[in-house]
């Protein structure tokens, strides 16, 4: 991977998906999971368009 390339995927924005996945990843039981997965269904894991 040269240098440029690596700079580049350091900087480059996080994806709601991948956010998505590490959270998901987080999750201790298959309950804890399934809430997870409710609060992604729900819109619970999205950025707002306002800071507040």
């Amino acid at each position: 991977m040269s240098f440029t390339s690596r700079i580049r995927s350091a900087l480059r924005p996080v994806r709601e998906d991948d956010r998505a996945h590490a959270y998901l990843n987080e999750a201790t039981s298959l309950v804890d999971l399934e809430r997870r997965q409710r609060e992604i269904d729900q819109g619970l894991l999205r950025r707002r368009a306002y800071p507040f």
